[in-house]
């Protein structure tokens, strides 16, 4: 994979007036910081773009201890497609669920869609994943 920049289009797709935004406007901001994503949402479109990218360790930062891997195996060569956010549900001050479709290509076989209902909760001021159902 090339290296990427603050100023190529983010991977998850988040437009502004049609327009893809960077990925130092967008995701970039959460990814290359230690600033925390302001919503369920925004985590949920940085962990697609840390799973794009390899990064692990934001990964598991941002995965609820309740449910967090000891440590992420990511497919080798696996392209990936685009992310579509359904919904974003805010059910109370500390709770959130996100619906939303990722895309990806393997190596070998056929693109896999991965179709999730995500959910979030807000601990010491940070949105963590918790665990998802597939529909």
């Amino acid at each position: 994979m090339k290296p990427f920049v603050m100023t190529d289009a983010c991977p998850c797709g988040r437009q502004h007036q049609k327009i893809t935004l960077p990925y130092g406007q967008c995701c970039g901001r959460w990814l290359e910081s230690d600033t925390p994503a302001p919503d369920a949402e925004s985590l949920m479109r940085s962990r697609y773009c840390a799973f794009v990218l390899e990064r692990e360790p934001y990964l598991l930062k941002t995965w609820h201890a309740s449910h967090r891997p000891e440590r992420i195996e990511f497919d080798p060569g696996v392209k990936w497609l685009g992310l579509d956010v359904r919904s974003h549900t805010i059910q109370d001050a500390t709770h959130a669920e996100v619906e939303f479709v990722a895309r990806q290509k393997p190596v070998s076989g056929p693109a896999v869609r991965l179709h999730e209902h995500s959910r979030f909760v807000l601990e010491a001021g940070e949105w963590l994943y918790v665990d998802g159902d597939q529909p």
